[in-house]
Order: structure tokens, then sequence, then C-alpha cells
């Protein structure tokens, strides 16, 4: 598929990550792309380990393993951002996570257009919403999530977590 970015017309695609070539390339998106949020929030590997900016080749297996499906957007044949869809664990929500986009190449379209395909594969899938969990601090990011159409269902404080996880959802339908 092409679209046009600027003016400048590029080949675009999205496709399921599978092979350990696309997952370590996978692990350099999702790592540089939460880089700028943990520099701005003061995440380090020691205070927020799991934040999706310190993401190792082991952690991603470990999710994917236990049935979360990465679909990377390649953008002229390279990765430049994902998005995970994990199956639900109970009744029919969909939960998304890992929802990343390369720096350079934001504010192009390129998140909403990966959570379209997100929300078109829960749907063929019969799900009924989509539930996140975001940083509570992003605004920007929360913001963006809200003007998608999701709504926040409450917040919550971990001990292990030097911030509040919030929590959102909206219907497919």
């Amino acid at each position: 598929m092409q679209f046009s970015a600027l003016g400048i017309k590029t080949m675009a695609s999205i496709i399921e990550i599978t092979t350990d070539e696309q997952k370590n390339e996978l692990v350099e998106v999702i790592g540089k792309s939460n880089a700028t949020v943990a520099r701005d929030l003061n995440l380090t590997q020691e205070n927020a380990p799991t934040n999706p900016a310190f993401i190792t080749y082991e952690a991603l297996e470990e999710s994917m393993n236990k049935g979360l499906a990465m679909y990377g957007f390649y953008e002229d044949k390279k990765l430049v951002g994902c998005v995970g869809i994990e199956d639900p664990q109970k009744d029919d929500t969909f939960y998304i996570e890992r929802l990343a986009v390369l720096p350079d190449y934001r504010h192009k379209g390129i998140g909403r257009r990966l959570m379209d395909y997100a929300f078109e594969k829960v749907k063929s899938n019969n799900g009924k919403s989509v539930s996140i969990g975001i940083i509570d601090e992003n605004k920007v990011l929360k913001e963006w999530y809200i003007k998608y159409g999701f709504e926040e269902t409450g917040t919550k404080n971990f001990d292990h977590l030097p911030f509040t996880v919030c929590f959102m959802q909206k219907s497919v339908e």
C-alpha cells in the first residue's frame, strides 16, 4: 500500500513479527520509541525495569510466547513502528500494548494506522473492546488516546513503579 506523508509517496505495510531478525529490529524500535518518555519522566532501568524503553529480546520473546502477537509498521522496508495485541484473558476484551513509533516518524499518522489495524484484528476475532494501560503522567499520550476514543476506566499506583498507571478502554464497534 502506498501513502503520502508531507507529499512524499512511500510504500508501507503492516506485518506480523515472527522471525528472530524481525524481533531484534522490534526490540530496537520499542526501546528507541520509549526512550523519549523514559527520559522525560526520569525513568531508569533501576526504578522502572519493565518499562518498554528497557525491553530486551528475552522479555519480548517471553511475552510473545505467552500470546502477545506483535505487528510491525514498515515504511520502505524499514521497521518504524509496532503494536501488540494480547488475546483476552477473560470475556471479549483484548489488551493492546507496545504501541511505538520511532521519534523521526511521529506525527505522520502511523500510530493511528497501527491502532486501526489492531482494532480490525480484534474485531475479526470477535472482540468487543480494547483495553490499554499507560503512564498517567504522560499527558500527551493520554490525550492522544482520548482523541482516538478511549475512556479512562481508572488509575492505580504500584509499589514497584515510580508512576501511576492509567487504564483506558474503547469499544471496537
